[in-house]
């Protein structure tokens, strides 16, 4: 059976019906006009100036949000496609699921939680809904009201990383703002309900594999990066110290694992074939060698995952019939090169000093943008703050501003609004 048949009408539907295209125009399927609507949007071409680990200013070679979310989405493609699903679904979630991250990455997304409590907070997920069905215009209803990119109803869920709003939420991880309810409900339609007659936070199998693609990509590259950057030599690794840093990072996902688990999860990676014997020397040899371990890695924790999931039920693997299966081991794979990365990368000193300084910045923009209002904002966000009810809505339009902002803008919009003679700190 073909993918497309296994996703039936609900699936397909849009919050605003649309027509058929013209006659003459190609033929596509509702999901690859979805996938065509995210390679184009404006917050896809922004990506590419927003860090993903470290500044995309700073090094020709390391991933932004843009590069990762490509190699993000070419994981979810090729798994979707070996489970049966479809992949444009899953490809088009994953190209989209870092859509609502502000500038200077996770360290800006922690600045943002905090500055926007009083208008149900932030998360760069809960972002990235609001951006897909309002933010980021393509289509409005009838009452001209912006839907966002209108995209079905199947490939919103499968971008819902996070299905519950800030009440319900799980380590600071969220997907819904409260103002953002009705059409969160609307994609959630049709989700299966437990016996308490409520809809469990349960996402649909195409989310849960835009997940699994962000996390083997984030744990593989991110070491990349690293070991390019001369930060991580995979020869010389220090386990407790990446052990200490990871029950630092990852408290809630290393509860029932001993230290000695995590040496033998090391020894298992350490044993793959392409697991370097020589500390890399930026030779293409040395390249060369480095990409056949991404590459290896990638495969291993894909077909890992890939033989649990079909081993777990015959499926179909779509939507709510099946879950994707992750062995444990598997996932303290990935846990452990995440832990490399944390320690080598992530919390250098040098790194830290920078970090501080762009909290500092993104607070003093949000303060300054809040304080001078609709005269400077872009059109569309003035446009929001005019039509804002209160001032908890008002921040909220502070906040979708500067959450829309690249690593360069925030800092050349906070530099025109604080002045020149501030300029060098940043």
């Amino acid at each position: 059976m073909d993918a497309l048949e296994l996703y039936d009408d609900h699936a397909r539907e849009r919050v605003v019906p649309e027509p058929p295209k013209r006659v003459d125009a190609p033929e596509r399927t509702p999901f690859e006009r979805d996938r065509a609507r995210v390679v184009h949007a404006a917050s896809s071409r922004r990506l590419a100036a927003k860090t993903q680990v470290v500044g995309p200013q700073s090094d020709d070679f390391v991933r932004n949000r843009l590069t990762h979310s490509l190699e993000v989405a070419q994981v979810a493609r090729d798994l979707s496609r070996a489970l049966g699903s479809h992949p444009d679904i899953a490809e088009t979630a994953a190209l989209a699921h870092d859509l609502g991250h502000p500038p200077f990455g996770h360290n800006g997304e922690r600045v943002l939680a905090d500055v926007a409590i009083e208008c149900g907070g932030f998360e760069g997920n809960a972002q990235t809904l609001r951006l897909l069905t309002r933010l980021e215009s393509k289509t409005v209803d009838a009452d001209g009201r912006s839907v966002g990119l209108n995209l079905t109803r199947a490939t919103l869920d499968a971008c819902s990383k996070y299905p519950w709003g800030p009440e319900d939420a799980r380590a600071g991880k969220f997907g819904v703002y409260a103002e953002d309810r009705a059409v969160f409900s609307w994609l959630r339609d049709g989700v299966p309900v437990g016996a308490s007659g409520q809809a469990p936070p349960r996402r649909c199998l195409e989310a849960q594999v835009m997940d699994l693609a962000d996390d083997v990509a984030y744990s593989v590259h991110d070491v990349e990066d690293g070991v390019v950057a001369g930060r991580v030599d995979l020869t010389r690794l220090e386990p407790s110290s990446v052990w200490a840093t990871m029950r630092e990072w990852y408290p809630s996902e290393l509860v029932d694992v001993p230290d000695d688990e995590l040496d033998d999860v090391l020894g298992d990676l350490q044993a793959v074939g392409s697991w370097p014997h020589a500390a890399y020397d930026g030779s293409r040899a040395s390249l060369a060698a480095l990409k056949n371990l991404t590459s290896d890695l990638i495969g291993r924790f894909c077909g890992a995952v890939q033989h649990a999931t079909h081993a777990a039920g015959p499926g179909p693997f779509v939507r709510y019939e099946a879950d994707l299966v992750v062995p444990r081991r598997t996932g303290l794979e990935m846990l452990v090169l995440k832990g490399v990365a944390a320690h080598y990368v992530m919390q250098a000193e040098d790194r830290l000093a920078v970090m501080a300084r762009q909290r500092e910045l993104l607070a003093e923009l949000v303060a300054l943008l809040a304080h001078r209002g609709p005269d400077a904002l872009d059109r569309a966000f003035a446009d929001d703050w005019h039509a804002a009810a209160d001032d908890a809505a008002r921040l909220r339009v502070v906040i979708d501003q500067v959450a829309s902002l690249t690593d360069a803008s925030a800092v050349s919009r906070w530099e025109a609004l604080r002045g020149p003679r501030v300029a060098s700190r940043a």
